[in-house]
């Protein structure tokens, strides 16, 4: 039986498996998406949201704490500076696994992980589907104006023609 049971241990020792998630939470942070298996994908989701939580208040308490588990003060400094301020509002959910298909030499699911404020498509996306959205009711309410003046049109020419 599978009970209690919630880490994924990625077939690795934990010394291992930590130095692989630090590593890979740096790369995330530097580039905003990397490409990995699903499997080490959700491991890295539970790994780095809790840190880009501690960053969301900047003190000197909470750097040590997030440098403890990712040992790179360029990606501690990046999450602080860049990636903090963007995600202020947001209550979790920081990142985003999309899979992309399998690895042609094993046939791994492979996935990609990416910090959501940092996705220009996604948001360009967001906005071009809030403008069709307007452009839609303008577009009704401009077509039910000129059927009421066409609808009144024949009703005041009839009596003109008894």
């Amino acid at each position: 039986m599978r009970h209690n049971k919630a880490i994924n241990h990625l077939g690795r020792q934990s010394g291992h498996r930590k130095a692989l998630l630090a590593n890979m939470a740096c790369s995330l942070i530097e580039h905003k998406r990397i490409t990995t298996t699903v499997a080490k994908a959700k491991a890295l989701r539970s790994y780095v949201e809790p840190l880009i939580t501690k960053s969301k208040e900047d003190t000197t308490h909470n750097r040590r704490i997030v440098f403890s588990y990712l040992k790179d003060k360029n990606a501690v400094s990046e999450l602080f500076r860049t990636i903090a301020p963007k995600i202020a509002e947001r209550q979790g959910g920081y990142t985003r696994v999309l899979h992309v298909g399998f690895r042609q030499g094993d046939a791994a699911e492979m996935a990609l992980i990416e910090l959501v404020d940092f996705n220009e498509a996604a948001l360009a996306s967001a906005t071009k589907a809030a403008k069709k959205t307007t452009r839609r009711s303008r577009a009704k309410k401009a077509e039910a104006q000129v059927e009421a003046p066409a609808a009144e049109a024949p009703a005041t020419e009839a009596p003109a023609a008894e």
